[in-house]
C-alpha cells in the first residue's frame, strides 16, 4: 500500500508501539517491517499468532525472553576469521543461554500453544559451547585460569614472580640505606615493571634502570638491579599468558563458527518468536481482540476505539458492505467525523497486518487489497498548489486506481471550493464508486450529500452526534440518520445575536429549510427509540433477576423437600429394626419358654408375642400411596431422568422408545427395558403412613427385611439371595438380614464370599446377641 496513505491512518505510530513491546533489536526490526497482507489465509494465520501470543502471557506471565542477543554481526565477524573478544563471546554465551530456556519452556506445550512450540523446534540448545564460554570467561570479561591447563600454569608462574619481586622490592624501600633517596616508600608500575620513586639527586646512590621521571623532574622511576632478572622473567610470562588467552579466544571462536548455521537459525526465530509475543502485549496494551477475517469486502465493527486515543477514544460502530457500499458521515465541525474515519482506516490496516483491534468481539473485516485516503491539509507551498487542487490531484490518481478490492476514505469530500459546486463533484465522484463497486466512507457537511445518501439505493447515511449544549461531539456514530451542521445552534450559543441567526434561517432556501427539518425530526425520534430501548433492556435486565432469584429459592425448597424426606426415610428403617429386635426377643422368649416344658408359661407367652405383633403390626401398618402427576410423555429423549411407576425409583433414560415403545433405563447400577406408558417425566412419591407421619418407602412394602436359606441346597441358597439383594436394593431397604444357620458354616463362607465385593453391599457382619448370633449375617446395601 501507498505509504502516503499508511501516514495519514497514523500506522506508523501503532509500528512504534509494536517495536516498544519488543524484547531485542531482531524482533524490533521484524516489526518496523510489516505491512499489511492482501491474503486471506496469510492474515487469518497472522492473527492466530497473536491470538495465542495473547493467551501465552495470560497464562505464563514468566514466559523466558530476558537475556535475547542480536548477535548475527559477531557471527559474521566469525565467518570472515575474526577473533571474538571476551565481551563478544560472553554475549554468544548469553544469546545461547537466553535460547535453551525459551526451548525448555515451551518443550512440553504444544498441544496448548502449537504456533510457538512449532518455532521453538527451530531453536538449537548448544548446552557444551554454552558451558565452555562460561567455565572460560568470568562475567567482567576475564579469561579464567579454567580456560587450559597452560594458562593456568603461566598465571600460577606469574603469581609466584610477582610475589618474589614484591618481597624484594619491600626490603629494598625499608632499608635504611635507601630509605633516605626515596621520594616516597612506595612500590610502583611503570611499563608492566616495578620501579621506586628516587631523588634527581640521588640518581648515582640507586643502581638500576630509569624507565619514566615526574612531571618536575625531582623524582626519577628506577627498576633496582637486583630485581631487573625478575621483571624481565615476569615480563616474558605475561606475553605468554597473552598468547595463550589468544589461543583460548580462537579455539573457541572456531566452536562458535563450527555451530555457525545452528546459532544463526536460532536467533532469528527467537526474534520471530519474540515478536509475535510482542503483538500478544500490544493486544494486551490497546485492550484488543481477533477480529473476523471475511472474503468479502465488508466491514462490520463494533464498539471500536481509536487505538492512538487512549481513555478519552470513544466506541464507535461501524458497517459497510452489506446493505450499502458507501457511508456519508454528517455532522459539525470538530465533531468528530475525522476521528470516525481515521478509526475505521487505521483498524483495517491493523487487522491485515496481524494484529488485534481494539474493538468488540464479533467484529469483522474483510481484505482490501489497498486502502485510498484524502485526508487532511493537503495544500502544497512547492507545487503552487491550493487546498481544493491538491485535494482534487489526489482524488485524480484514487479514481484511476481504485477497484472493487479497494477501500476508500474521503474526509470533507468536496470542500475547499464553491460550496454548490463542491457538493455537485462529490455527488458525482460518489456515484462513480457506487458503480464501480468501490467501498468508500466519506464525511461531508453538505445538505446535498445528505439527500443523495437518502435518495439512492446503496449510498446510507450517518452523523456523528453532537451535544448542543455542551458544544462538545459525543463521537457517537449513528447509521442511518443524517447529521445537522448545528451552526444556528453552535452559534446561538456562542453569544450570537439572536436577531442575526434569525437573518440567516430566512436566508436558506426552502429545500434546506426542510432537509434541515427532517434531519431533526429523525434526530429526536432516534433519542426517543434509543430511551425506549434502554428501558426495555433494563426491564429485560429486571425480569433476568427475577428469574434467577425464583429458580434459586425452587432450588432451596427442593433440596429441603429432600432432605426431609430422607430423614423420614431413616425414621421408619430405624422403627422397622426394632420392630425386628423386639420380634426377635419375643420368638426368643416362647422358645426358652417351650424348651423348659412350661407348657401353660409357653402358651401365655406365645399369646403375649402374637398379641404384641399385632399391636406393633397395627401400629406399623403401612399404607402405600403412589401419586404420579403428569400424563405418559409422548417421547424421551436419552440423558432424560424418568420415574418408574411400577418400582417407584427415579431412573436415566438411555435410549429413546424403540418399535416396541420400549425404552432403556438406568436405576442404580442396572439397566431396564421398560414400556413407555409406565415411565413419567415428572417426580412420583412414595409415602408410608406410621401413625401421624409418612415416609418414602415404595416397594419396601412388598419386601420383607430377612431370608431364611435353612434347608436350601447351596445352588438354591446363592440364587436366592442374588434375587433377595436385588430386590431389597431397588426397593431402597438400607439393611437386610441372611439367616444360613449356624451347622457348619459351610453355607456362610458361601455367603460371605458372594457378599464380598458385590455391587450392591455397603458393608456386611455376623449377627449381634439379640440379632441371631454367629446363624447370621446382616448386610448393609448401597
Amino acid at each position: 500500500m501507498d505509504e502516503r496513505n499508511l501516514t495519514r491512518l497514523e500506522y506508523h505510530k501503532i509500528i512504534a508501539l509494536l517495536q516498544e513491546c519488543t524484547s531485542f533489536s531482531i524482533s524490533k526490526e521484524i516489526a518496523g517491517e510489516i505491512q499489511p497482507l492482501t491474503d486471506i489465509s496469510e492474515i487469518i494465520s497472522r492473527q492466530k499468532e497473536t491470538t495465542e501470543a495473547k493467551e501465552i502471557l495470560r497464562r505464563e506471565p514468566d514466559v523466558p525472553l530476558g537475556g535475547m542477543r542480536d548477535i548475527r554481526n559477531l557471527l559474521r565477524k566469525a565467518e570472515i576469521g575474526g577473533v571474538l573478544e571476551p565481551s563478544e563471546l560472553l554475549e554468544v554465551g548469553d544469546m545461547l543461554l537466553a535460547v535453551r530456556r525459551l526451548k525448555a519452556f515451551f518443550r512440553d506445550k504444544t498441544e496448548s500453544y502449537p504456533v510457538v512450540s512449532r518455532l521453538t523446534e527451530q531453536l538449537c540448545a548448544l548446552r557444551e559451547l554454552e558451558d565452555r564460554i562460561r567455565e572460560s570467561i568470568e562475567p567482567g570479561g576475564e579469561v579464567t585460569d579454567k580456560a587450559s591447563p597452560e594458562l593456568r600454569r603461566l598465571r600460577s608462574r606469574k603469581r609466584d614472580l610477582q610475589a618474589s619481586l614484591k618481597e624484594k622490592m619491600d626490603s629494598i624501600i625499608r632499608s635504611s640505606e635507601f630509605h633516605k633517596y626515596l621520594q616516597d616508600p612506595i612500590i610502583t608500575m611503570r611499563g608492566d615493571r616495578y620501579v621506586i620513586p628516587v631523588k634527581q639527586e640521588y640518581r648515582a646512590q640507586v643502581p638500576g634502570i630509569i624507565h619514566d621521571q615526574s612531571a618536575s623532574g625531582a623524582t626519577l622511576f628506577i627498576e633496582p638491579m637486583p630485581v631487573v632478572e625478575k621483571n624481565n622473567e615476569l615480563r616474558r610470562v605475561m606475553v605468554e599468558e597473552k598468547q595463550e588467552i589468544i589461543r583460548i579466544l580462537i579455539r573457541i571462536t572456531g566452536e562458535v563458527l563450527a555451530s555457525h548455521d545452528e546459532i544463526f537459525v536460532s536467533v532469528e526465530t527467537a526474534g520471530i518468536i519474540d515478536f509475535i509475543i510482542a503483538k500478544g502485549k500490544l493486544s494486551s496494551k490497546l485492550d484488543g481482540g481477533e477480529p473476523e477475517i471475511i472474503d468479502r469486502p465488508q466491514i462490520k465493527i463494533t464498539g471500536a476505539r481509536h487505538p492512538l486515543l487512549k481513555g478519552k477514544a470513544v466506541p464507535v460502530s461501524v458497517r459497510l458492505g452489506q446493505d450499502f457500499g458507501i457511508l456519508v458521515i454528517t455532522g459539525p465541525n470538530t465533531g468528530g467525523k475525522t476521528v470516525a474515519l481515521k478509526t475505521v482506516g487505521l483498524l483495517i490496516l491493523m487487522a491485515q497486518s496481524g494484529l488485534h483491534i481494539p474493538a468488540e468481539t464479533g467484529s469483522q473485516t474483510g481484505v482490501f487489497h489497498n486502502v485510498f485516503t484524502d485526508i487532511g491539509d493537503e495544500q502544497s507551498i512547492e507545487q503552487s498548489l491550493s487546498t481544493f487542487s491538491s485535494h482534487m490531484t489526489n482524488i485524480i490518481g484514487i479514481l484511476r486506481d481504485v477497484d472493487d478490492k479497494s477501500l476508500v476514505l474521503f474526509d470533507e469530500l468536496g470542500a475547499g471550493t464553491d460550496p454548490t459546486e463542491g457538493a455537485a463533484l462529490a455527488m458525482a465522484i460518489l456515484d462513480y464508486l457506487d458503480k464501480k463497486q468501490v467501498r468508500t466512507i466519506a464525511t461531508t457537511h453538505y445538505s446535498e450529500l445528505k439527500a443523495f445518501a437518502f435518495n439512492r439505493p446503496g449510498v446510507e447515511n450517518a452523523s456523528v452526534e453532537f451535544d448542543i449544549t455542551t458544544l462538545r461531539p459525543t463521537y457517537k456514530l449513528n447509521i442511518g440518520q443524517p447529521g445537522s451542521s448545528s451552526a444556528f445552534e453552535i452559534a446561538g450559543r456562542l453569544g450570537l445575536s439572536e436577531a442575526i441567526i434569525d437573518t440567516a434561517r430566512q436566508a436558506l432556501s426552502q429545500e434546506n429549510i426542510q432537509v434541515t427539518g427532517l434531519i431533526r425530526e429523525l434526530e429526536d425520534n432516534r433519542r426517543t427509540s434509543e430511551i425506549d430501548r434502554k428501558e426495555a433492556s433494563q426491564l429485560r435486565a429486571e425480569l433476568q433477576r427475577l428469574k434467577e432469584e425464583y429458580e434459586k429459592k425452587l432450588g432451596q425448597l427442593s433440596d429441603k423437600r429432600a432432605e426431609v424426606m430422607e430423614k423420614t426415610r431413616q425414621e421408619a428403617g430405624e422403627m422397622l429394626r426394632k420392630a425386628r429386635l423386639e420380634a426377635d426377643a419375643l420368638l426368643k422368649e416362647i422358645k426358652e419358654a417351650a424348651a423348659r416344658g412350661a407348657s401353660h408359661k409357653a402358651l401365655t407367652a406365645a399369646q403375649n408375642a402374637r398379641s404384641r405383633l399385632r399391636e406393633m403390626k397395627s401400629e406399623n401398618e403401612v399404607h402405600r400411596e403412589t401419586i404420579v402427576t403428569g400424563e405418559v410423555p409422548k417421547n424421551i429423549k436419552p440423558g432424560e431422568e424418568v420415574f418408574l411407576a411400577r418400582y417407584n425409583q427415579q431412573g436415566l433414560a438411555l435410549s429413546s422408545p424403540d418399535d416396541d415403545g420400549m425404552v432403556q433405563v438406568q436405576v442404580g447400577a442396572m439397566k431396564l427395558a421398560l414400556p413407555l406408558v409406565e415411565l413419567r417425566l415428572q417426580k412420583a412419591k412414595h409415602l408410608i403412613e406410621t401413625g401421624a407421619s409418612k415416609v418414602m418407602l415404595g416397594k419396601a412394602r412388598e419386601i420383607v427385611t430377612e431370608i431364611d436359606l435353612r434347608g436350601m441346597t447351596g445352588d438354591e441358597a446363592m440364587e436366592a439371595v442374588e434375587k433377595y439383594l436385588d430386590d431389597a436394593y431397588l426397593a431402597g431397604l438400607p439393611k437386610a438380614c441372611i439367616i444360613h444357620g449356624k451347622g457348619t458354616g459351610a453355607l456362610r463362607k458361601a455367603i460371605t464370599n458372594l457378599l464380598s465385593g458385590h455391587r450392591f453391599v455397603k458393608t456386611f457382619r455376623l449377627g449381634q446377641y439379640g440379632e441371631g448370633g454367629t446363624g447370621v449375617t446382616v448386610v448393609e446395601l448401597k
